[in-house]
Parts: C-alpha cells; sequence; structure tokens
C-alpha cells in the first residue's frame, strides 16, 4: 500500500475499458494514446504517473529517463519481456502484470489445440466437406494413460495441470526457479525423467536468454519415444526449423502452435518471407492459431480487472 495518489494515466495499448472506467471512478485522469507512434507518446510521457501497456512499444531505459513523474506500469497480460525491469525497478517504479486474468483461457486453448491434432479434426472437417469420407485413416488418440510434461509451472502451467486431471493424464512438471509444487494433480520432475516418460510436452516460460530456442534440435533428439508438444507461451521458444526436422524424423508426433517466431514484437505481424515459414505452412501435422490462447472474451475483461484490483490495493487502500 503506498500514500501516493497517481493523477495521471497513459493508456497505450488497448485493454478493455473496465480499467479506465475503473480509475476514472477512482479521479484518476486517463488518456487513451493507443493511435499515437512511440515517437509521440515519448514526447508526452513526462506527464504520466502510470502507463497502460500490452506489447506495442518498449518501456526501456530510454522511456523510463523520459517519463520523469512514471510511478507504475501495467501490463495487460502476463508477458514482462518489453519491460526493463531491473531498471525500471532501479527506478522505484512499481510493475503490474495480470497473468491470472487470461491463464483460464490458455489452459483451454492447449487442450482444445490438443485434442484436435490427435484427432485430426482440421484434416477431417476439411475432408468432409469436400466428399471425402476416410474413417480407418483417420484414426486419432486417446489422452488417458499419456503423460504430460509441463514445462513453467506458473499461473499458466498450474492451470493447464487442473484441467487436465479429467482426462486422466499423469502429469509431471519442471519449472526452474519453484521447488515444493508437487500436489494430487501434478509431480514436481525434472528433465531427466521428462525426457524419460513425456508423451506431450507443454511450454509455459517466458523469454529469457535460456528459454530462447528452448526446444531445439538438441532438446528434441532427446525424449525417448515421440511426443506432442504445444507452445502457447513465446514463439521464439522452439525453433521452428529443429522442429519441423523433428517432425520428418518421427520424434516429433505433431505440434501445436499458437506463437511463431516469426511474430514481430507486437505479435499483431508475421515475417512471411522466411523459407522456414513456408515450410511449416504446409506441414499437416502442426497445427496454427494466430497468438490467440488467453484471447477470450472472459480473459479480455478478467486481465483488466485484475490490474486494476493491484493498482488499486497500492494506491487507493
Amino acid at each position: 500500500m503506498s500514500s501516493d495518489r497517481i493523477q495521471k494515466v497513459a493508456f497505450i495499448d488497448l485493454v478493455h475499458p473496465h480499467l479506465m472506467e475503473q480509475l476514472k471512478r477512482n479521479n484518476v485522469i486517463c488518456d487513451d494514446l493507443s493511435k499515437q507512434s512511440a515517437a509521440e507518446i515519448k514526447a508526452c510521457i513526462a506527464d504520466y504517473d502510470g502507463v497502460v501497456i500490452r506489447s506495442r512499444i518498449e518501456v526501456n531505459k530510454a522511456f523510463i529517463d523520459k517519463a520523469k513523474k512514471l510511478k507504475f506500469v501495467a501490463r495487460s497480460g502476463a508477458g514482462m519481456e518489453n519491460i526493463d525491469v531491473n531498471y525500471a525497478r532501479s527506478k522505484g517504479l512499481k510493475l503490474f502484470n495480470s497473468p491470472e486474468g487470461n491463464r483460464t483461457a490458455v489452459a483451454e486453448q492447449a487442450i482444445g489445440m490438443l485434442l484436435s491434432l490427435m484427432n485430426h479434426l482440421t484434416k477431417v472437417d476439411a475432408e468432409v466437406r469436400n466428399g471425402v469420407w476416410k474413417r480407418k485413416e483417420n484414426r486419432g488418440h486417446e489422452l488417458k494413460g499419456k503423460v504430460v510434461a509441463i514445462i513453467g509451472y506458473g499461473n499458466m502451467g498450474s492451470a493447464l495441470a487442473k484441467r487436465l486431471a479429467g482426462f486422466e493424464v499423469k502429469v509431471i512438471a519442471y519449472d526452474k526457479f519453484k521447488k515444493g509444487y508437487g500436489n494430487l494433480l501434478v509431480k514436481e520432475s525434472y528433465w531427466k525423467e521428462i525426457y524419460k516418460r513425456a508423451d506431450i510436452v507443454s511450454l509455459h516460460v517466458p523469454i529469457a536468454p535460456d528459454t530462447m530456442n528452448l526446444m531445439d534440435k538438441e532438446r528434441l533428439s532427446q525424449f525417448d519415444k515421440p511426443i506432442y508438444l504445444i507452445n502457447t507461451a513465446r514463439g521464439q521458444n522452439v525453433n521452428t526449423a529443429d522442429l519441423l526436422d523433428a517432425i520428418d524424423k518421427g520424434d516429433v508426433l505433431g505440434a501445436c502452435l499458437d506463437v511463431l517466431e516469426f511474430e514481430g514484437t507486437s505479435f499483431e505481424k508475421l515475417k512471411k518471407s522466411e523459407k522456414t515459414y513456408k515450410r511449416l505452412i504446409n506441414e499437416e501435422k502442426v497445427l496454427l492459431s494466430p497468438h490467440i490462447a488467453g484471447w477470450t472474451d472472459e480473459s479480455y475483461f478478467k486481465l483488466a480487472d485484475f490490474l486494476f484490483k493491484k493498482i488499486a490495493a497500492h494506491y487507493f487502500s
């Protein structure tokens, strides 16, 4: 809790209007800067006590140095990779994010994509619409009895484990920063056991030096049996070329990718000229979606609501 009051907040990205409405009810002036360029924002940012962002701009040293009055940065979502966290904290800034808001949506999409891939649902839908009726050729696989390895056991990873419980799978998890989280839903594990037991691997880690290309040629070759891979975290967690090679070799049975390494920093555009990208979109054993895990009507509201509650607890209580 802080005695400092906030007077003026800049909304650099669009978020659910609930957040702006609640701040205004607490006598905070809120300005929508979502259509302004980065240069225009930097030119006026010194007037604001707080900023609300998603992924459009970087809150780096240059930005923070211009924001002389800044007290907090609120990120609608989980990832903080577009914020210079260490420098911001060294300047006394409070950093808020809201991973609680979209953890259910992420977990549900991960399961939905996996079930679709394992049962060829996208493929057979297209076939039936074109008058093709193949049953034997499209026999699928059940989740029951499989071992699901969750990499990163935070909000998203633990939400996935909770929702997998009804499928009668065995869930094991590895988290570099956590210990003692094992319970009836999940067994705390390590890479050695994951390589040996996993049928399915789901990534729920941020972007950091040790998670860039986390799933690459070296790691994908160490599993004792072919796996399915799910990535709803960040595109650069997976080396796409290495993944496609692993699919060709049979080391990976298929992949569910909601995020791609070809995305721009704001997640709004793709670098489609990449040779690997063209190879990816022609791979039938990969299911793709446009970075929408966590992007539901319900989560859109909850992301804003959790942010407001965190801001309010610090400045309005």
